[in-house]
């Protein structure tokens, strides 16, 4: 079979990518449900060895190939270079991964990923399988899951932002930044600044100054300086609130994602202007989706603050 015949027609679909307890597999079960119910054919391809508790079958699982235990147990490995390990031999048998996505022509895939950072800012092995997924026709997007109660703390945020950054450059997919748990953002205590401040990436001197009023990174002023210089020179980095239990926040992260992968202006859908048009406005987009979340987080404080006064 020839390198253009093997993917005669085009594919669509999600890599999900993120940290560990970021949320990727609730995501892509949410997900697969979500767009289900739109009259999408949905296939979950399983590409972490690690994950042994899938909440629902996976159409393609990687344990058929290679489990982390296996390789751990086998080769005397940690968990992280048994993943690393995992990911080069998948590198290596491109061939399975081809011939068993072929009978998942005609569905929108979504790839569960592993949840080692450095699979995603340095490492080669995992950014080769995504560039053969290419080369077979496959349009996908990635979708970068980020835990929420980082925006809580000035510096973690700024930590986020960097590692959004370096996986945007390495993975070289069309991207979509996610800031996943919105329903669980109050239990990590108030923002300091609005959601949009966050979502928007706006001016990052005044979360500059905000650090400086800690003694702690107070001593580390320049060095955060130089790090928002960075992130800033770029203007890359954005996020899309999530909550995977709001059915508009579903589909606000299913529009950015299916215009960031063409999905939205292709034929897979007879789908009118209007709907057309909602999924390719750019700014605009952002702020109406962050402003719903934003108005549901001002609600829950508000509703604490009126609960603490009824205690007094």
């Amino acid at each position: 079979m020839s390198e253009g015949s093997r993917g005669s027609s085009l594919a669509f679909g999600q890599v999900v990518i993120g940290p560990p307890g970021s949320g990727k597999t609730t995501y892509c079960h949410a997900m697969s449900t979500f767009l289900g119910r739109l009259g999408r054919s949905v296939a979950v391809v399983n590409l972490d060895p690690a994950n042994e508790a899938l909440p629902c079958p996976c159409a393609l699982d990687i344990a058929e190939l290679v489990t982390l235990p296996d390789v751990m147990a086998s080769l005397g490995l940690g968990p992280n270079g048994g993943l690393i390990y995992c990911m080069e031999y998948l590198e290596a048998n491109a061939d399975w991964l081809r011939d068993r996505l072929q009978g998942l022509r005609g569905h929108y895939v979504l790839f569960d990923c592993p949840g080692q950072v450095e699979l995603y800012t340095h490492h080669q092995a995992l950014k080769n399988v995504f560039a053969q997924l290419a080369k077979w026709n496959f349009r996908l997007a990635a979708v970068h899951l980020v835990d929420s109660h980082y925006c809580t703390d000035p510096g973690k945020f700024i930590s986020v932002l960097c590692t959004s950054l370096s996986t945007m450059l390495h993975v070289e997919l069309p991207h979509v930044n996610v800031l996943s748990k919105m329903d669980l953002i109050e239990q990590y205590g108030k923002l300091a600044f609005n959601l949009d401040y966050y979502t928007e990436v706006l001016d990052l001197s005044y979360l500059v100054d905000h650090l400086a009023s800690d003694p702690f990174f107070r001593n580390f002023r320049r060095l955060n300086e130089k790090l928002v210089e960075v992130i800033e020179d770029y203007s890359l980095v954005s996020f899309v609130p999530l909550n995977v239990q709001d059915k508009q926040s579903m589909r606000r992260v299913m529009q950015a994602v299916d215009k960031a992968n063409g999905y939205s202006f292709g034929d897979q859908e007879h789908r009118s202007l209007e709907a057309l048009m909602s999924a390719a406005v750019g700014a605009d987009f952002h702020f109406s989706s962050t402003l719903a979340v934003q108005e549901k987080y001002v609600q829950s404080q508000d509703k604490a603050v009126e609960e603490e006064v009824m205690d007094l």
